[in-house]
């Protein structure tokens, strides 16, 4: 089974990887809806491997039955490779493409907090939480984990629904020969 996590879980971090790198480095920002609508779908076509690893678990290895609790702790898994894969792309993306994001994400807060209508000191509260936000990222230990974080509900989300349908054995059977 320990072959099959780190098997699929390059192959979805790959999938998710390659395209953050690409697209952060030759597109740039796509604007907020957009970067979100893209970023999320990449995520979930990457991590659509746990559905597949699961299910070619249960079908191969454990003869067309495998139980909520260890397909949910293969998808867990799957989706912990794929986030370091995921978070080790976006510091290279940082580091090759010298993207400045704390400093450009902080202006857009001050921006949105203007935008709203914000003066006097909830402007100033903004401007700080901004300030402490890009203060906050310089530091690895707290930009690693805040990474990890946008992609490892993704997949749990996922690991949660392949697991609930592939414990029902009935649920896309394996065709026997």
């Amino acid at each position: 089974m320990l072959r099959l996590i780190v098997r699929y879980g390059v192959i979805a971090g790959l999938i998710v990887g390659i395209p953050l790198f690409t697209i952060t480095l030759t597109v740039g920002d796509l604007g907020a809806p957009w970067g979100y609508v893209v970023g999320y779908l990449i995520m979930l076509i990457s991590l659509s491997t746990i559905f597949i690893a699961i299910k070619r678990h249960r079908d191969t290895d454990l003869g067309g039955v495998i139980k909520f609790w260890p397909a949910l702790g293969m998808g867990l898994a799957i989706s912990f490779v794929a986030g370091i894969f995921y978070v080790l792309a976006w510091e290279a993306v940082l580091d090759i493409g010298h993207l400045d994001f704390a400093n450009a994400y902080a202006q857009s807060m001050i921006a949105a907090a203007k935008a709203k209508g914000l003066t006097g000191d909830a402007l100033a509260k903004a401007v700080a939480e901004a300030e402490q936000f890009r203060t906050s990222y310089a530091n690895p230990l707290y930009r690693l984990p805040e990474t990890f974080a946008e992609i490892f509900p993704v997949g749990v989300l996922v690991s949660l629904v392949s697991a609930g349908l592939l414990r029902n054995s009935r649920f896309l059977a394996a065709r026997r020969a």
